[in-house]
């Protein structure tokens, strides 16, 4: 067939109706061709690797010497220096604990025979990926989101290329990373509108203004409404966009490409729907990654002798949060920021707030960052493995969506 006549039996298909999301199509197979695909250099070139070290480390000069200058607390760093060694160990046990959750859930969503949920999700995760493998690309993937991105961008670039590496299509690689941002986040997004309201109407010991506990809490809400609504669109968007700009040249094109991204991201939150509905028991892998870090930052004020209320620990820890979306590495000054403003605004002592935050971002961003650039020099080595080894392409159940 000639081009102008694929290009007229695409437009034919699309204005028919038959034309269905990349995601959804039975009979259009997935690019699982890998070839020598690399990983993202963006990520680690050397000078942006250089920039960030410098950045990381003025950064912490900034908050462990100046900051507590400049807020007249001149005994800061003498008190994190005398902390409770014993919190301490018990606040790195728990980083431990938070970073199983995190590999717990990844299986539950990338590796095959977990549920008919995963199945929904795009076919089978490849054999190739067992725990050691879950391990090496969860922890690099942290690595590579404390140091280069924000919102995780970097930790989501690297997993993606070895779940493409590993087998995976594209199509299904997209929709699992979806549905696993989503489980995530919805844990986050959920508590913050439990503990918010809560601790306004004084449900949750802590009290708090509306301008720290409800307007979070609306924040969040908004958030869970939004992607309720995208999952919600119709199945056959392309087909819809296609009808309604079609012979539009440009304008047709990229509507049926965001129409196709749309329904991807739709497909995604329906199938971790149907993981929450189906009760998945890895589903607690994200409790567990959010709770347990959030105990680490408990631990660390108990080490300095007193703790706040928990449901003040956890709004101001999801308040802080929230600067991860900040073009900062790991979020470095902004978390930090985030939270000890969250903390004296719940009238914590700020010096207390300081230096216990300051000790949680030790933990929170040095304990997967190291064994993180481990991970990620064996997961190179794994790729390599996986290369050298027969092709296998993954092709599972069919996509509902």
């Amino acid at each position: 067939m000639r081009r102008g006549e694929q290009r007229q039996d695409t437009r034919e298909r699309v204005l028919n109706g038959s034309l269905q999301p990349a995601a959804a199509s039975e009979s259009v197979p997935e690019r699982t061709d890998t070839g020598d695909e690399q990983p993202p250099r963006v990520l680690f070139t050397r000078g942006r690797l250089l920039g960030t070290l410098l950045f990381v480390a003025s950064a912490l000069a900034f908050l462990y010497f100046v900051l507590p200058k400049l807020l007249g607390l001149h005994e800061t760093w003498d008190r994190i220096q005398h902390g409770n060694g014993w919190w301490f160990a018990l606040a790195a046990l728990l980083e431990v604990c938070s970073f199983f959750g995190y590999v717990w859930l990844f299986r539950g969503l990338f590796v095959r025979g977990q549920s008919k949920s995963s199945a929904a999700l795009g076919g089978g995760a490849s054999a190739r990926i067992d725990w050691p493998e879950s391990y090496q690309i969860t922890m690099a993937g942290l690595a590579a989101t404390r140091l280069f991105a924000a919102a995780g961008a970097g930790g989501i670039a690297l997993t993606a290329w070895a779940l493409r590496r590993s087998g995976m299509g594209v199509r299904t690689v997209a929709r699992r990373l979806i549905a696993f941002t989503v489980i995530l986040y919805a844990v986050y997004m959920i508590t913050m509108v439990i503990d918010g309201v809560g601790l306004y109407l004084g449900v949750i010991p802590g009290g708090g203004s509306f301008a720290i506990t409800i307007v979070p809490a609306i924040f969040g809400a908004v958030v869970i409404v939004v992607f309720l609504g995208i999952s919600m669109l119709p199945r056959d968007m392309p087909g819809i966009v296609g009808r309604l700009t079609a012979g539009r040249g440009r304008l047709e094109r990229l509507g049926i490409r965001l129409a196709q991204a749309s329904a991807t991201a739709a497909s995604g939150i329906r199938a971790a729907i149907g993981l929450v509905r189906e009760r998945n028991p890895s589903l607690l892998g994200a409790v567990a990654w959010w709770g347990f870090d959030i105990a680490v930052l408990w631990a660390c004020f108990h080490a300095f002798g007193a703790s706040p209320p928990k449901g003040v620990i956890v709004m101001s820890y999801f308040v802080g949060m929230l600067a991860n979306t900040l073009p900062l590495p790991g979020g470095i000054g902004g978390v930090d920021g985030g939270m000890i403003g969250a903390f004296v605004a719940f009238g914590v002592d700020a010096e207390l707030s300081v230096v216990a935050v300051l000790a949680y971002r030790a933990f929170a961003f040095w304990l997967p960052t190291l064994p993180g650039a481990v991970a990620y020099l064996q997961l190179r080595r794994t790729v390599q493995r996986w290369s050298d080894e027969p092709a296998t392409v993954l092709r599972g159940a069919s996509d509902p969506v």
